[in-house]
């Protein structure tokens, strides 16, 4: 959750309790004329900061234990290291029948608004952010025939609703972002709304079992060079040729090659393509100078260095942003 107009703040672990900021617009409205739904359960994905989802959690797992057994809602958090593609932000996934679904997020967003509210003395205006987390094949529900069904959300729960295209840089990647603009009352409206015609999609109810696939959908590329788009591998001293995912040990490294004059699609403007990498995977890398070359090559050196599992992501990621000029 970020506040509009001013940089994310940091949250601190803090249990205090929850002052209740005003819901009105979300109690001012009806909810959708559906009753089926209220036994059944469904799940809703957002993205926080590390520091936010720290907050959540509590001391000691005091805060989120409390939120569950107030809305009788599960809500799980990504690992520190597991954050959403492309962003340096953890995953939170809320399930249960609807209505606590959206008592868990109401004292999620509440905690985080009034922590805003005291970290920055005030100034913070009361709108804010909230990025969702929703399937591709289910935005069409939201967006409805020629943008009907968005416009009547936005129109009733008064708050600015964006979907965001498909980052195109993740293969395996199957979900949008979803941003909510608005005051917490809005924002719920506009989040019970969108919930409700989620429960009404099949696929979106069954296939919410996954909450944090986004790292084992990179596992599950093509390991090592596909086609010989990269040059040589080779592991160093202190990393096992002989991959063990469930390994955790942070100092595996392996030094692979890449043609110089590919080393662009690596780097990206500014290093944000290898700054990606990095999050998504987990694994830290370094790119040799220029000039800097493979023994007996013209392919510069990267250096992976992490667990197992990061370094096999990271090496992927390399592969496939490579193999888009090589095989073109």
């Amino acid at each position: 959750m970020a506040m509009e107009g001013a940089a994310q703040s940091e949250y601190n672990s803090s249990t205090e309790g929850v002052q209740e900021h005003s819901s009105s617009p979300r109690k001012s409205q009806s909810p959708p004329p559906s009753t089926d739904h209220d036994e059944n359960k469904i799940s809703i994905k957002f993205l926080l900061s590390n520091a936010e989802a720290g907050s959540i959690i509590g001391k000691g797992g005091s805060t989120i234990s409390d939120f569950q057994a107030r809305s009788g809602a599960r809500i799980q958090l990504s690992r520190n290291n597991e954050f959403f593609p492309g962003t340096m932000d953890r995953i939170v996934m809320v399930s249960g029948p609807i209505d606590d679904v959206l008592k868990a997020v109401d004292l999620v967003l509440n905690k985080l608004l009034d922590e805003s509210y005291v970290e920055d003395g005030g100034d913070v205006g009361p709108r804010s952010k909230v990025r969702l987390v929703v399937p591709n094949s289910s935005c069409g529900g939201i967006i409805g025939k020629g943008g009907s069904v968005i416009k009547s959300f936005i129109e009733d729960s008064r708050a600015g609703i964006k979907i965001l295209p498909q980052d195109e840089n993740f293969p395996g990647l199957h979900d949008r972002i979803v941003i909510v603009i608005g005051t917490l009352g809005e924002q719920m409206r506009a989040i019970e709304l969108i919930l409700y015609k989620l429960a009404e999609d099949a696929h979106y109810v069954q296939n919410m079992n996954a909450p944090f696939p986004y790292a084992a959908a990179y596992l599950g590329m093509n390991y090592g060079p596909p086609n010989g788009v990269i040059g040589g591998r080779y592991p160093n001293n202190r990393y096992q040729n002989k991959m063990e995912p469930n390994s955790e040990d942070r100092n595996n490294s392996v030094t692979i090659g890449v043609a110089d004059e590919h080393i662009g699609l690596v780097l990206g403007r500014n290093g944000r393509s290898v700054m990606e990498i990095s999050q998504v995977s987990g694994a830290r890398i370094k790119i040799s100078d220029r000039g800097d070359f493979m023994s007996g090559t013209s392919d510069r050196k990267v250096t992976i260095t992490g667990s197992q599992r990061a370094i096999s992501i990271a090496e992927s990621m390399i592969s496939k942003k490579v193999a888009t000029v090589t095989e073109s």
